[in-house]
């Protein structure tokens, strides 16, 4: 279904009851957009959809009308603790801004209890405020809700509250897929029942969003709203209002360049984004050095109860690329976006074009621009808490760099890691598995000894020193020896991180559960062996082979045992 137009609410083939047109004209959305036009009427008659359309189009309104719709509907009337909407989307900043637009309507439907159900808190709060308060729509990230349905151990039977269940909506799909939540949300579908209306949005269509429509929706109606002006073959998946510039320069121009472009533009509200978390730490702390009279907020994936706070303030402030980008120009709104590439990266403005129907136009870099990385160094020089995020920074942009999922144009081993380092502003190479055996003829290391840079904070400084001097202690016990420690590649370091997570992950699912003597033993026999790995009592190779000779004999255990059933 591609076919529709704007128009006033009043024009649906279905009435809106007057509490919904009373917050929408208080909100000030006097006319649909195209996707809730489409969107509406279909799911408001029962009809499963999904649909595609640009990031920024008024999806949220397309299902929080719906769902309010059909629940007001309901021949009986949802009690504190029955579930009759959840709606599921993979970021906790778009849960709080779903939250928020429902809570415009909601307010008018004094009957409706709504919950967030987020990461970033105790959990036990949620069981604790959900248990008091009810939840008959619930908006959640997909990792907090799995948890909350297996915490019947702490009074908490959500797999009862949701047989009540109507609406399920899966928003932003292709992003929760992306992200890793395939596993989780088959886990929470395992719960819900079968007999519900499903939305699923999303503002790009893959394979994997496919799979999913098959199996969470029934005989969905498919919906796809185009940009305005836009051929069907050649579908824009960002809103036509969005204009999208890239800047061609090198790895050592692109900090200077980006100071110049915000300084340009200090009247303007922006969005950042680097690659990796760490990145985010060290060039925040860099701007808010060197842009005055701007308020400068970092935020970021590991920050926890800080960046709820965080993204409210800058929600409050006047004034993926494809979903990223898509953060500016909504409903209808103008905005521009800007990504800065390395010349050898060029080709990426093709792929977007041709790949992901994403226009760009070429920004030149800025002639005249001040050189701010000796102040960055400086920075680091004087402080150390800088100078290690820097060398952080660094460190995970490479090891982003080296899995990014367009590595045909992004690729390592292009990489010019002394301009790279320069434009990072660092004061030596690192030392990392990527960077062995290289040379670096056009980067000049700084002549001070980086171990008497001494951090700002006394706190930390004294802290330090005190590592120092048990350092010096056990050099002198090892005959003045220091203890290597033989840096693990990034693969490696990921495929470790991931057999831990997958024992952890083991470990909660068993808990509160009748668990088998010999898995027990078996979680606690690798917990001890990590434990050992991580103070450096036993080595890599000695963790591995330890960690396949108990499994393999649990596994002989397990098939002699087997044996003896059948014999007997």
């Amino acid at each position: 279904m591609e076919a529709v137009t704007e128009g006033r609410w009043e024009s649906l083939p279905v009435a809106l009851s007057p509490g919904v047109l009373q917050a929408l004209r208080e909100l000030g959305f006097a006319r649909m957009t195209p996707v809730q036009s489409a969107t509406i009427p279909l799911f408001m008659s029962n009809k499963d959809v999904a649909a595609e359309a640009v990031t920024g189009s008024g999806k949220t309104l397309a299902f929080v009308i719906p769902i309010l719709e059909i629940l007001l509907r309901r021949e009986e009337k949802l009690k504190k603790m029955q579930v009759g909407a959840i709606i599921i989307t993979p970021t906790r900043e778009l849960a709080i801004q779903i939250d928020e637009v429902l809570s415009h309507f909601t307010k008018h439907f004094p009957r409706f209890s709504q919950i967030l159900l987020i990461g970033g808190r105790n959990p036990m709060e949620d069981v604790e405020k959900f248990k008091e308060h009810g939840g008959n729509i619930i908006v959640a990230t997909p990792g907090r809700l799995e948890d909350l349905f297996r915490r019947k151990a702490d009074g908490l039977d959500l797999a009862s509250c949701v047989k009540s269940l109507d609406v399920l909506v899966l928003d932003e799909a292709d992003r929760l897929l992306d992200m890793g939540f395939e596993a989780s949300l088959n886990a929470i579908l395992d719960f819900l029942p079968k007999q519900r209306r499903t939305g699923l949005f999303s503002a790009t269509q893959t394979q994997e969003v496919e799979n999913l429509v098959r199996a969470g929706l029934r005989n969905p109606v498919r919906i796809s709203v185009k940009e305005k002006g836009v051929a069907a073959s050649n579908t824009q998946k960002t809103p036509t209002r969005l204009e999208n510039y890239y800047m061609i320069c090198k790895a050592d121009e692109k900090f200077n360049q980006l100071v110049h472009f915000l300084r340009q533009h200090k009247q303007e509200k922006h969005l950042v984004f680097f690659s990796t978390c760490a990145c985010v730490e060290y060039y925040g702390k860099a701007l808010e050095s060197l842009i005055k009279q701007v308020k400068i907020m970092s935020i970021h994936g590991k920050m926890k109860h800080k960046r709820n706070k965080i993204f409210t303030e800058f929600r409050k402030l006047p004034g993926a690329f494809v979903h990223r980008c898509g953060r500016t120009a909504r409903i209808g709104n103008v905005g521009s976006a800007l990504v800065f590439l390395l010349p050898m990266e060029e080709s990426y403005i093709n792929f977007l074009s041709i790949n992901q129907k994403c226009p760009m136009q070429e920004m030149k870099p800025q002639t005249n621009v001040l050189d701010l990385l000796p102040k960055l160094k400086s920075l680091a020089l004087a402080d150390r808490a800088v100078f290690e995020k820097g060398m952080k920074a660094f460190v995970s942009y490479v090891q982003a760099y080296a899995k990014h999922e367009c590595n045909l144009i992004f690729r390592i081993k292009d990489l010019d890691f002394a301009s790279l380092a320069k434009g990072f502003a660092l004061l030596k190479m690192p030392k990392m598995p990527e960077l062995r055996g290289k040379c670096f003829p056009d980067f000049t290391p700084v002549t001070v000894n980086t171990d008497s840079i001494s951090f700002k904070d006394k706190n930390r400084e004294k802290q330090r020193q005190k590592q120092l001097e048990q350092q010096r202690k056990e050099r002198r016990e090892n005959g003045g020896k220091k203890k290597f420690i033989k840096n693990k590649a990034w693969s490696k370091q990921k495929a470790k991180r991931q057999k831990k997570k997958k024992i952890t992950a083991k470990r909660k699912r068993e808990e509160g559960s009748d668990i088998e003597d010999e898995d027990m033993e078996e979680l606690l026999n690798d917990t001890r062996l990590l434990k050992r790995l991580k103070k450096g009592k036993i080595s890599e190779e000695e963790f591995e082979k330890k960690l396949t000779g108990t499994q393999s004999r649990l596994k002989a255990e397990t098939v002699a045992d087997l044996d003896l059933k059948a014999d007997s």
